[in-house]
């Protein structure tokens, strides 16, 4: 073993080598070094377990690809071809050009984000916001925080601390990621009193579980799950009109938050924001990055007394948006105020995108790639919309008796750049232009150029 140490190079050898003479330019030599010798230390590792000593030249090259990596950003641009409109794992809510020319201006530079122009004294970050979510939700008030989950903690920890906090059992779930309405309940301080049964729960469970001791009625959306059969939820209207009759807050929990009435793009319908307001919610929680199509956010609206007692609370600072999503998220309310949704939301541009459009975009990127167009279904995601799908049309690639070349054909398009995920299934690779952004065709055209072999998949 020592004889294998001793054939180690030095850390002088490995800086002289000519595969490194690239880095030395541009890389910082401390940084260099300090890389070098976790090579060599593991290197020494690997040869204590009994391993045979690398080469020179395979710890040279092994810091060179290290090196280059180091300065790579972590996040990459993505071309999304599954057909999940609100993918979690690639982002979630691509964003308006208008979005993101305000969040670049709000980083740019100093800004007015707690300065009142007028007075000349601090002001509030919450007025830059307010007023454009209570005129499209129609709320006395409204408050942004950094995502729903924190939104909705915030809300109990404010009203309902040591106090009850009255559920259907059959929505006391689990959202997603481990997001678990019971544990979030815990978190927050209050108490969760579960009521009725896992498929049916009725406004006198509700009723007879009120008792001095409850802070609130709790309705969450199961906005990515369906129950199917027997079943009897409460309404949100019958809530409310016990929670008034027993003087008891009503909070109501959308999820991904919907601002128009899906129903018109032939999806079944979502319970709105604006739906929530008129029917009487005292509060209603949603996220920013879903439906709503702009960046991560938790937004709450609602009666002004009670965002008010939110505002005070301890919490409010630990969990506020910063002035990017606070720029992005107002000029994405700015496009529903001023009708251009459809027009200028990806989320929404997608969810309308007309069946003829994708089946021409699918044609022209399969005259390359020698793929076949056939009929398909895209899918909301994001925990939006759950079992809703739009027709749409797909260009497949591969063949069903070699299901190793679709897998070998996903990976070398995910080896582009920028790399493009497509969805497997059934022995093939399917790619959705809906859920591709316009002027990323011609890059997504490149990369089947370069990841298709010539002649076509055989």
């Amino acid at each position: 073993m020592e004889n294998k140490l001793r054939h180690l190079p030095s850390v002088d050898k490995l800086l002289s080598r000519p595969e490194l003479e690239g880095l030395k330019a541009g890389f910082p030599h401390e940084l260099l070094v300090e890389l070098i010798r976790e090579n060599l230390d593991a290197c020494r590792s690997a040869i204590t377990r009994g391993a045979s000593p690398a080469s020179v030249e395979e710890i040279a090259a092994n810091v060179v690809n290290q090196a280059q990596a180091l300065f790579q950003p972590g996040l990459r641009p993505v071309i999304n071809a599954t057909g999940v409109i609100l993918h979690t794992n690639l982002g979630r809510a691509p964003l308006s050009q208008a979005t993101i020319t305000a969040m670049q201006t709000a980083s740019a530079g100093y800004n007015n984000l707690e300065f009142d122009l007028q007075s000349g004294e601090r002001g509030s970050r919450h007025t830059h916001i307010e007023p454009l979510l209570c005129r499209l939700c129609g709320s006395e008030a409204a408050l942004v925080v950094n995502n729903n989950a924190a939104a909705v903690m915030l809300g109990l920890s404010a009203l309902a601390k040591r106090r009850q906090v009255i559920v259907s059992r059959g929505q006391a779930v689990e959202i997603g990621g481990g997001f678990r309405i019971p544990e979030v309940l815990r978190q927050s301080g209050a108490k969760l009193v579960e009521v009725g049964t896992t498929n049916c729960t009725y406004i006198r469970d509700f009723e007879e579980a009120a008792s001095p001791q409850t802070a609130a009625f709790l309705r969450v959306h199961s906005s990515n799950f369906q129950v199917i059969g027997f079943s009897h939820n409460v309404t949100l209207k019958e809530l409310v009109t016990l929670g008034k009759e027993k003087d008891i807050p009503v909070l109501d929990d959308l999820g991904s938050g919907c601002p128009l009435d899906t129903a018109q793009f032939g999806l079944s319908h979502e319970p709105t924001i604006q739906e929530s307001m008129a029917e009487g919610a005292d509060l209603a929680f949603f996220s920013g990055d879903k439906l709503l199509g702009g960046p991560q956010a938790g937004i709450i609206v609602g009666k002004k007394v009670f965002i008010d007692r939110l505002k005070k609370h301890p919490l409010v600072r630990a969990l506020r948006i910063d002035k990017m999503r606070l720029a992005g998220l107002s000029a994405t309310l700015i496009h529903y105020l001023k009708g251009e949704a459809l027009t200028s939301i990806p989320v929404w541009q997608m969810i309308s995108m007309p069946l003829h459009r994708i089946e021409e975009r699918a044609s022209r990127w399969a005259e390359g790639a020698s793929g076949s167009v056939v009929q398909g279904e895209s899918l909301i995601g994001g925990g939006s919309l759950p079992g809703a799908v739009l027709p749409t049309r797909l260009l497949c690639l591969g063949a069903a008796a070699k299901p190793a070349l679709a897998q070998k054909l996903a990976e070398l398009l995910r080896k582009q750049d920028p790399p493009v995920v497509g969805r497997l299934g059934e022995g093939l690779l399917y790619l959705d232009p809906r859920t591709v952004l316009p002027h990323q065709d011609e890059q997504l055209v490149k990369a089947l150029q370069k990841a298709v072999p010539a002649g076509g998949v055989k």
